[in-house]
């Protein structure tokens, strides 16, 4: 009889009742830390996963299991998840003094950081995080380090009341933990079987274990990156297949981010269509198998906008919710190898697959460009390659410097309109540098191809390619030049009269940023009272005015210098300026839009006068 009772287990002793503040630690992870409450489950893998490691490096042939079951034995009393690990275990005194720290840490949410840091992939702030989507959490844990201690259960509401008792061994024969949840009202959904697995497969398909849900399998290793394939091609049809499932694209190609010695392996999926610089691309960052986050911002250099990375690494540290990477020196030196490994997929396509490059910049220039202006062997490299607006088409830079002795450029897009068809017809290449970094590519030309002369294109290099008119013929048309000048005076613009080509541009409206910048400067000036308008006077620049360049081959504009009165000559020449400022896509003024208006009616007018003298 004696014997028969003292090899029976004790009965389990009554649950001792203890308070610990947790409403204010509650509040804030709900509200504050965590972006979602699907983090709960990430937290309970987090914790299962850690237990198995610590375990594992003390007997390395532990089992290494996880198992997760939605709607298990709690389901009576509502939505519930039953997660179980293999793991290290947990004694009455480890329980006692995780909660009896957090509490301390709980009334001051600027010990958060700490605390959760102290707590990483611990049951600490990781397992509260479950109060997120559960009114009741239930630990039932065996310690491996001290298997003769019997199990320990520790119970906690959201209220900070929680209870702890030993149980008999049957209740948990083997070490490890099981963690009971019971979903709080409003929150059954991410405790659903389905969600459940969804939410495992996402964050855990590169965990190192046997994690299921159910008997559904969650981990898929090895990684896609990692996988032997038949053939180069085979391993990018893959990887494609991959990048569809993930980020929803099939990407123009697949850039291996191998940093052994950062600890890091995975991949960069090269985008199918061209996205603003200024758009943040959002990377998927494994640490250690378990997702950290799907919004990594600061992973790669700032001109590799073209890519969508997934990798997994040991080496980067993660802030206090684990949703984002901590920038530091590690963080830096990453991000300067993984920009290192897309530089040289870069110039290895221009070495060896320009077929693949051409594909790709026609897509991503603006990115290639970006990183060039900063790093000249990346631009002498790419000079063959990157295309540019100019006067004979569409052009790399080293194919338009090999066709001009002269590299001729514009710093905005309308400088560019204004010039470019006239330019051409004269035989000045120019390129148009308005778009974004190209007018820094260029100036930086010289430096990475040595001899080359580049100039930047303004209305005096315009007009000195111009023919001059023979002086006896400008001298005879001096009375209509007057008249010309006097109208667009105001304007603050002059009058020359040249020959050029084509024969079908009546007039050239030519100016430059310094001859704005003074325009602005005088309108603002006969706007302002007479304070403004004595400082705005001190102002006044030498910048040579706008011009309006009239086409002595031009058949209208002979007929035009022909006319007798001062007051149609006036309208005929606003008529001209006018067309001018059109051909040349500039933003008008008020005061064109005024002269436009002026020199229509002015048109018509004098069209009927005519047609009732006929």
């Amino acid at each position: 009889m004696d014997s028969q009772t003292s090899q029976s287990s004790p009965a389990p002793e009554p649950p001792r009742t203890f308070q610990v503040d947790l409403r204010g630690l509650v509040d804030l992870l709900s509200h504050h830390l965590y972006s979602s409450p699907k983090v709960y489950l990430r937290e309970l893998l987090q914790n299962a996963v850690d237990a198995v490691t610590a375990r594992r490096a003390v007997e390395p042939g532990a089992p290494a299991r996880v198992r997760l079951y939605p709607d298990g034995a709690d389901g009576a009393d509502g939505a519930a998840l039953r997660v179980e690990d293999s793991g290290i275990g947990l004694t009455e005194s480890d329980v006692h003094e995780l909660l009896a720290t957090i509490g301390r840490s709980s009334k001051r949410a600027e010990g958060l950081q700490e605390a959760r840091s102290d707590f990483l992939g611990q049951f600490g702030i990781g397992l509260l995080a479950c109060f997120v989507v559960a009114e009741r959490i239930r630990v039932v844990s065996r310690s491996a380090r001290t298997p003769q201690a019997p199990p320990v259960e520790w119970t906690a509401r959201d209220d900070g009341s929680y209870t702890v008792r030993t149980l008999p061994d049957e209740a948990r024969p083997e070490p490890g933990t099981t963690v009971h949840l019971v979903a709080r009202a409003g929150a059954a959904e991410w405790l659903a079987p389905e969600r459940v697995l969804s939410l495992a497969r996402d964050f855990g398909s590169l965990l190192p274990y046997d994690v299921r849900v159910g008997e559904e399998e969650v981990t898929d290793l090895p990684a896609p990156w990692d996988r032997p394939y038949a053939s180069p091609a085979n391993r990018r049809v893959a990887l494609a297949r991959h990048c569809q499932g993930l980020f929803g694209f099939t990407p123009l190609d697949s850039i291996d981010l191998s940093v052994p010695v950062a600890g890091i392996r995975g991949v960069a999926y090269v985008l199918p269509s061209a996205v603003s610089p200024a758009q943040r691309a959002g990377h998927r960052v494994h640490l250690k198998g378990m997702l950290l986050t799907e919004r990594a911002e600061q992973l790669l250099p700032d001109w590799a906008f073209f890519v969508r990375c997934v990798l997994d690494t040991d080496s980067l540290r993660p802030t206090a919710s684990r949703e984002a990477l901590y920038e530091d020196e590690t963080l830096a030196a990453v991000r300067d190898a993984l920009g290192e490994r897309i530089r040289s997929w870069l110039t290895g396509l221009a070495a060896g697959d320009p077929e693949r490059l051409e594909a790709f910049l026609s897509v991503h220039h603006l990115g290639v460009k970006s990183l060039a202006r900063h790093d000249p062997e990346m631009l002498r490299t790419m000079l063959p390659w990157l295309p540019f607006e100019t006067t004979d088409g569409r052009l790399s830079l080293e194919e338009f410097a090999q066709r001009h002795r002269v590299v001729h450029f514009t710093r905005t897009v309308e400088e560019y309109r204004q010039v470019a068809p006239i330019a051409s017809a004269q035989g000045i290449g120019v390129i148009n540098g308005g778009y974004t970094y190209d007018s820094e590519l260029v100036e930086a030309l010289p430096s990475v191809r040595p001899g080359t002369v580049v100039a930047e294109l303004d209305a005096d290099t315009v007009t000195a390619h111009l023919d001059a008119v023979d002086p006896a013929e400008e001298l005879a048309l001096a009375g209509f030049l007057a008249a010309a000048r006097a109208t667009l005076d105001p304007l603050g613009c002059d009058v020359v009269l040249r020959a050029f080509h084509p024969l079908s541009v009546p007039a050239l409206h030519l100016d430059d940023r310094a001859a704005r910048h003074e325009q602005a400067r005088a309108e603002a000036e006969a706007q302002a009272d007479d304070l403004w308008a004595g400082i705005l006077g001190s102002l006044r620049g030498s910048a040579p005015r706008s011009r309006l360049v009239l086409n002595h081959l031009n058949p209208l504009m002979r007929r035009i210098s022909s006319l007798p009165e001062p007051e149609l000559i006036g309208t005929a020449t606003e008529s001209l300026y006018g067309q001018a400022l059109l051909m040349a896509q500039r933003p008008l003024r008020p005061a064109d839009s005024a002269l436009l208006n002026r020199a229509f009616i002015g048109l018509l007018e004098w069209a009927t006068h005519g047609e009732e003298g006929r």
